[in-house]
């Protein structure tokens, strides 16, 4: 498993240091995101071939990774070329050094998010499938239709014309202020939980994959960013007002 884990890491390295100077010679982030999913999908399916065992529950965790990967990296990808810039890399664009530590943090990101994945599959051992197996991919699953849902309301409302200047408060963003946030924690959290059927001692610690996540986009990179950008945009607004009051920001409910 520490060979595996070890290689990975390498080609996850290498990956990301190939995007940044290809990023920082074009001065462009428009394949940011999708370098980031398509690094998911090549390390699940590289850890399944070095671990060589592809019993069931490793087939399955790998496929889910991969639809997941496929999905959000093409919508990104589209929405960042439709867009034509993505607002994280003003001021970055023109700085090689500062360009390096987001493709830094992507390569820490892509690993540590995708350790149970990574375990599980290097694991030759098996155990058989399992009500926790089904638990964990049913909360992907929902996690998956959550994130996917949320991102087309949201991309449908922008096109609209007559959406200019508003915020989207329908649909999912009525339920919770950030559902696609809501989607990603729940469908690593349901990847952990299915891999843990195999996990002994140590290994438990990669729960720390939905654990980051959720930290990740809660306090750093998602969710604090974009409160920011909405309360400059529409604070003053009493609609808006009414929707932070009465919307909980990640999770339903809460």
């Amino acid at each position: 498993m520490g060979a595996t884990l070890v290689r990975c890491a390498a080609v996850d390295a290498a990956v990301q240091g190939v995007g940044w100077a290809l990023a920082a010679a074009f001065r462009t982030e428009k394949f940011y995101d999708l370098a980031g999913k398509r690094t998911f999908i090549l390390l699940a399916h590289l850890s399944l071939q070095l671990g060589g065992a592809g019993h069931v529950r490793q087939t399955v965790q790998t496929g889910l990774v991969t639809a997941w990967g496929i999905r959000l990296g093409t919508f990104l990808f589209m929405r960042v070329l439709k867009d034509g810039r993505d607002r994280r890399f003003d001021g970055v664009r023109d700085s090689p050094g500062t360009f390096l530590v987001y493709w830094s943090i992507q390569a820490v990101w892509v690993f540590v998010t995708l350790l149970p994945t990574l375990m599980l599959n290097a694991e030759r051992r098996d155990v058989p499938v399992g009500a926790r197996d089904f638990v964990g991919w049913g909360v992907w699953g929902l996690g998956f239709v959550t994130q996917a849902v949320a991102d087309q309301q949201k991309w449908f409302f922008k096109r609209d014309p007559h959406n200019a200047g508003k915020f989207i408060r329908h649909g999912l963003w009525s339920y919770s202020r950030h559902p696609n946030y809501l989607g990603e924690v729940l469908q690593w959290s349901g990847l952990w939980l299915s891999a843990s059927r195999v996990m002994r001692g140590p290994q438990y610690l990669s729960a720390a994959s939905p654990l980051f996540v959720w930290f990740l986009l809660r306090h750093v990179s998602g969710v604090p960013i974009l409160e920011r950008q909405a309360l400059r945009r529409w604070g003053s607004d009493p609609g808006y007002q009414d929707y932070v009051k009465n919307t909980p920001l990640l999770w339903p409910f809460f």
